[in-house]
C-alpha cells in the first residue's frame, strides 16, 4: 500500500492537531493556581491627639491667645503662630513674619509646609532651613 503526498501531508497535520488539542486541554491540569497577594490598606494615618488645657470661650473655642501654636513635636504651626514665635525662626524676621501672616489672612491657611514659598521674600533656600521646624494643622 502507497500513500501519496497528499495523504502524508494530510496525516501529518491531523497528527499535529491533534498534539495540539491534547496539550490545550491538559495545560490546565498541570499549570500552578495564580498566587494571591492580600494588602492592608490605611484609610486615615494615626495622629497624635492633643489635649490643650486652654480655657473655653463662651463659642466653644479655646481662647486664640492662649492656644499655643508650638505643637507637641516642638514644631511651629504656621497657621496659629503669632509674630513674634515665627521670628523664632531662622531666617525669619519682623517683616517675615508679617509677610506669612498677611498671606494666611489672605489665602487662608497653609495645607503643607511648602507653601510657604507662595509668601514674598521665602524662597527654596529659605524653606530648606525652615522645613523640619514648621508644621501646619
Amino acid at each position: 500500500m502507497k500513500i501519496s503526498r497528499l495523504e502524508l501531508i494530510s496525516l501529518l497535520l491531523a497528527i499535529a492537531f491533534s498534539a495540539f488539542a491534547a496539550g490545550w486541554f491538559l495545560r490546565g491540569a498541570s499549570t500552578a493556581q495564580p498566587v494571591r497577594v492580600e494588602t492592608e490598606h490605611l484609610l486615615a494615618q494615626p495622629t497624635a491627639v492633643i489635649v490643650s488645657e486652654a480655657p473655653i470661650q463662651p463659642s466653644g473655642t479655646p481662647a486664640a491667645a492662649e492656644t499655643p501654636a508650638a505643637t507637641a513635636s516642638g514644631k511651629i504651626d504656621l497657621n496659629t503662630a503669632t509674630a513674634e514665635e515665627l521670628m523664632t525662626l531662622p531666617g525669619i524676621g519682623e517683616k517675615r513674619a508679617a509677610a506669612i501672616i498677611a498671606d494666611r489672612e489672605a489665602n487662608g491657611p497653609f495645607r503643607v509646609p511648602e507653601d510657604l514659598t507662595r509668601v514674598d521674600g521665602i524662597g527654596e533656600g529659605i524653606l530648606s532651613g525652615l522645613i523640619d521646624l514648621v508644621t501646619v494643622s
